[in-house]
């Protein structure tokens, strides 16, 4: 989808896709735009079908579905004329993947395991780097130069190219992590596939997601945006800005290019009033500071711990 959508042809083959029953090709000038109406189609068709049925004719749509989502070809979600659109059909796939697997042995080393997806393999051919025990799920997708420490990526995610997952940290089903991000040791990073259609957690190109810090229930954090170790951002948390006279109340957005720390917020109850955690936007990352540049620099600008 997003990664295809207008790929250069570089031969006669369809630029260098291959043809299937699930995908069509059209040519737009000098480009070509892939297009899985047939597959999309087909996945519709299968999850219509009532709990238990038999899906052995709907088998090979589901394998193509995941194949493409584990080389990056499909997403849970992409960004479309500045919005993120989730794609219901990827995750239906997902959940159609799980009830046609069986349950199956592996080994590694002296360490068993028993479950219905795979681990990604050909790590080399990938550019990508993982180390043990690092995981990464079939179904997912790290772009080349991404490296995995010994953390978790689930099936349906996206991280994109130079992005750093570090130790202990997890990304969840269907997150969507940009390029040449750094997920902080123990950050968490929620997933989501049910209900269909529900959106899920975005970071954006450029991101410092901070040690320990929460990210779920499909919220935002937007391009270059820095979060202090320990922030939780759920779809209700209140990220404020203080950086005005007044503070300025927002849910389930970290905007672009801003630094961002844990709080807490007054609230009352019937018991008195207690105070509940909640986010601070302290600051603007300055244009100067390359993304690439060491997270030392950052503490300089801001008062923070990441």
């Amino acid at each position: 989808m997003a990664r295809l959508k207008h790929r250069q042809i570089s031969s006669s083959l369809y630029g260098g896709f291959t043809k299937s029953p699930g995908r069509s090709f059209e040519l737009e000038g000098e480009k070509i735009v892939v297009k899985y109406g047939g597959l999309k189609t087909s996945i519709e068709e299968a999850w219509c079908q009532p709990a238990g049925a038999d899906l052995t004719d709907w088998v090979t749509s589901i394998e193509e579905a995941l194949a493409l989502l584990d080389r990056g070809e499909i997403r849970v979600a992409e960004k479309s004329g500045g919005l993120w659109v989730v794609n219901d059909w990827v995750q239906k796939a997902i959940l159609l993947y799980f009830r046609v697997r069986d349950m199956k042995p592996s080994e590694a080393g002296e360490l068993r395991f028993r479950d219905k997806i795979p681990v990604k393999t050909d790590l080399a051919s990938q550019e990508i780097r993982v180390v043990p025990p690092g995981t990464a799920r079939y179904g997912s997708f790290l772009a080349p130069g991404c490296v995995l420490m010994p953390g978790y990526v689930n099936i349906g995610a996206y991280v994109g190219a130079g992005t750093m997952i570090d130790t202990w940290a997890t990304v969840g089903t269907g997150a969507q992590i940009g390029s040449n991000v750094h997920i902080a040791g123990g950050a968490g990073i929620g997933g989501v596939l049910e209900p269909v259609q529900s959106r899920p957690v975005i970071i954006e190109d450029g991101v410092f997601v901070g040690s320990r810090c929460i990210v779920v229930e499909g919220a935002i954090i937007e391009e270059g945006a820095v979060l202090g170790a320990g922030c939780v951002i759920t779809a209700s948390s209140p990220i404020i800005d203080v950086r005005g006279e007044d503070p300025v109340i927002m849910k389930g957005l970290v905007p672009a290019g801003t630094v961002a720390i844990p709080g807490t917020w007054p609230r009352q109850f019937p018991a008195g009033e207690f105070h509940t955690a909640c986010v601070l936007i302290i600051g603007k990352r300055q244009a100067s500071t390359d993304r690439k540049t060491k997270i030392n620099e950052i503490l300089r600008e801001f008062p923070l711990e990441l």
